[in-house]
């Protein structure tokens, strides 16, 4: 594709990486900087602990991180942990949610994810990706901000604004989110594979956006293959519908 400018210069004592891996390390650097704080900091879902992280990250299929913001305060007066979740009354759960869209199948999978926290867990929520996956509502993306985030546990994330950013980066050619999601955890220890996934996210929201990158005010610009391409294609990477 052409470019409509050349990459920028590196930074004083920095070279340009040639290969993904240490493309990889220099995104963690400059976006570290860019984006500096722990994951707490970083997430913009409103939590106090693992499950209201959880509930929350459910909420957020097909939402935006503001509208979910906008509902949990309620919803978590009402039931403030899974043994009261686990008992609620669907309508009027539906009724709490329904801002956020997909409310019945929401709520659906809010009451699952609560009963089997109740049943099988002891109303806490577990840290292996495997217990974490077999919540009602609950994929490996929504298991890996858990973990990352709430659960000090290592996990990489991967929405559409991680894969858009790792293939406009060179990172990876993959287009299936596992697939990324184990490509990069290669590249990153496992420490910094929450918080690399929080920034690269946040990245692509504020500069690298689907359809129209800032590519002159982006701190990547110095080593991202993708720089100034122009008519730059958004991302292959489509959300689920419901389940994360």
């Amino acid at each position: 594709m052409p470019r409509s400018a050349p990459n920028p210069a590196p930074p004083p004592g920095r070279r340009r990486p040639r290969t993904p891996a240490g493309r990889a390390r220099a995104a963690a650097e400059v976006l570290a900087e860019a984006y500096p704080g722990s994951e707490v900091d970083l997430c913009e879902l409103d939590h106090r602990d693992a499950f209201e992280l959880l509930v929350a990250t459910i909420l957020s299929a097909q939402s935006t991180d503001e509208r979910v913001n906008l509902t949990t305060p309620e919803l978590f007066r009402r039931w403030p942990d899974a043994e009261a979740l686990a008992g609620a009354d669907p309508e009027e759960l539906e009724q709490v949610i329904h801002s956020t869209g997909f409310y019945r199948q929401k709520a659906k999978s809010l009451l699952g994810m609560a009963q089997r926290l109740v049943e099988h867990h002891g109303g806490q929520v577990p840290h292996p990706i495997e217990d974490l996956v077999a919540l009602p509502g609950v994929g490996r993306k929504t298991a890996n901000v858990i973990r990352s985030v709430a659960l000090d546990e290592p996990g990489l994330p991967v929405d559409t604004h991680v894969g858009r950013l790792a293939i406009r980066l060179g990172l990876t050619e993959e287009i299936d989110p596992v697939k990324v999601e184990l490509e990069l955890n290669r590249m990153v220890p496992p420490r910094e594979r929450g918080l690399l996934s929080l920034r690269l996210i946040l990245h692509g929201r504020r500069v690298c956006t689907a359809r129209r990158p800032a590519c002159p005010e982006c701190p990547l610009g110095w080593f991202c293959p993708s720089f100034g391409i122009a008519d730059m294609p958004s991302s292959p990477h489509k959300p689920k519908k419901v389940t994360r």
